[in-house]
């Protein structure tokens, strides 16, 4: 048996014992990759470490932990009701607000992740307040990211287009471009009313702040009794003015924002860094946000992330692109190609999975047996769509920004969206932009 496909069995082995036993799939992640890694594979602690997505660690614990501050200090409470405000107390389409500035974000060249680490938090944390399910406010920020994500001076766009030159294909970066931007926001619409965004289109909040808590936390807008009533205004009150610990929080995420969109600082690092600062300054306050900070979410990502770096060392990934030769149905070729393509950025980085699986499909596209740009669109939605998986850095900042107690749920369910995009994603872009023949 190949080291390839035993890698593969090993990935199956590990979402089945950590499934049948009910503990955190990282863990048995780094366990798989210790095993196969030293006994069957014969690679060095420094190898196996080598794959460890340290950017990612930093990403996960530095923007949950400046979050977490944010919140004991009473900022994002702020930051929910200046949004209510904006929407004029329309509950559904705060949603769509995120969606929309994401993709605005990652149009004008800011990375899918960082993009999403700004507004994950937030997001969330709205929805939390009014009842909105976890899975279609993550899910709209993540499908605004890949929707702007493929414009030409993007990030993704970018990359796309230059691998494509480079390998002397014919291209069109406008068409990838719209194309993306209308696969997500078509698969955003189904999304709002497949998780709860019907029910949402009635519902409003007064956008007098002095009501804002009551309309949250009431199902039926109000009703409660005079002393609750009371420390409810109190408390919205003084969570929509701003003290010295809110207005630093506030500039700390807009150095955020600038720093890691526009000057291209590291997200992770920027964000740590801000969170210290801020901790040094209060440490009364944000003593125990260390402790808030997603650690299960933080293990469970980085471990399968560490196992399948492996199985890329091991040359997993280029055998089942290279597999794709030998298929002598074009179009199943094509579907081919798209699925490992959704299959492995599931878990891996989209960017260099889009600058890896084109140039394996260069003596493919270069029969002439499919549309060169009608693939390469098919390929980069699938690949991109699938970011919603949580084991990737977008679905995994959607998690760990989902409070605690409904963290588990919506692992789940965004594990279940994400999987089911693997295969979705490929038939449908396949369906519409390689089948008919026209690009």
């Amino acid at each position: 048996m190949s080291i390839q496909i035993l890698s593969i069995i090993g990935l199956v082995l590990i979402f089945a014992l950590a499934t049948v036993r009910s503990v955190n799939m990282g863990a048995v992640a780094f366990l798989g990759a210790f095993l196969l890694g030293t006994f069957v594979f014969q690679k060095s602690g420094d190898d196996l470490f080598s794959g460890f997505p340290g950017d990612l660690f930093v990403t996960l614990v530095g923007v949950t932990l400046l979050f977490a501050i944010a919140k004991a200090n009473g900022t994002v409470d702020w930051l929910i009701h200046a949004g209510v405000r904006a929407v004029r107390g329309r509950i559904a389409l705060f949603p769509w607000v995120m969606f929309l500035i994401t993709s605005l974000l990652t149009m004008v060249g800011a990375v899918v992740p960082g993009a999403v680490a700004m507004m994950a938090p937030v997001g969330l944390n709205f929805a939390t307040r009014y009842r909105i399910n976890p899975l279609l406010m993550g899910l709209l920020i993540i499908n605004g990211a890949s929707a702007g994500g493929f414009s030409p001076i993007s990030i993704f766009g970018s990359i796309t287009n230059g691998v494509v030159e480079r390998s002397g294909l014919p291209g069109n970066p406008v068409m990838l471009w719209i194309s993306s931007l209308l696969f997500n926001t078509l698969l955003s619409v189904v999304v709002f009313f497949m998780f709860g965004g019907k029910k949402l289109l009635g519902r409003r909040v007064t956008t007098d702040p002095a009501q804002q808590d009551e309309d949250a936390d009431e199902p039926g807008g109000g009703g409660g009794a005079t002393t609750a009533t009371r420390t409810s205004t109190a408390v919205a009150t003084e969570v929509t003015t701003l003290n010295a610990q809110r207005i630093v929080t506030l500039v700390g995420l807009v150095a955020l924002a600038v720093g890691a969109l526009a000057l291209e600082f590291d997200v992770g690092l920027l964000a740590l860094s801000i969170a210290t600062i801020i901790i040094l300054l209060w440490p009364e306050v944000t003593r125990k946000c260390v402790s808030e900070v997603a650690w299960p979410t933080v293990l469970l990502v980085c471990g399968v992330v560490t196992y399948v770096s492996l199985m890329e060392s091991v040359g997993t990934i280029d055998y089942l692109g290279n597999s794709v030769a030998g298929i002598g149905v074009p179009l199943l070729a094509a579907f081919v190609i798209c699925l490992i393509g959704g299959g492995v950025s599931a878990f891996a980085s989209t960017t260099g999975i889009l600058g890896a699986l084109i140039p394996l499909a260069v003596p493919f596209l270069l029969t002439g047996q499919v549309g060169s740009v009608g693939l390469i669109i098919a390929l980069a939605i699938s690949a991109s769509v699938v970011d919603s998986s949580p084991f990737s850095t977008s679905g995994a900042l959607v998690i760990a920004s989902t409070p605690e107690e409904a963290r588990d749920t919506t692992f789940k369910r965004l594990m279940a969206w994400g999987m089911s995009m693997i295969v979705i994603a490929p038939v449908l872009s396949c369906a519409i932009f390689v089948l008919p023949g026209w690009l």
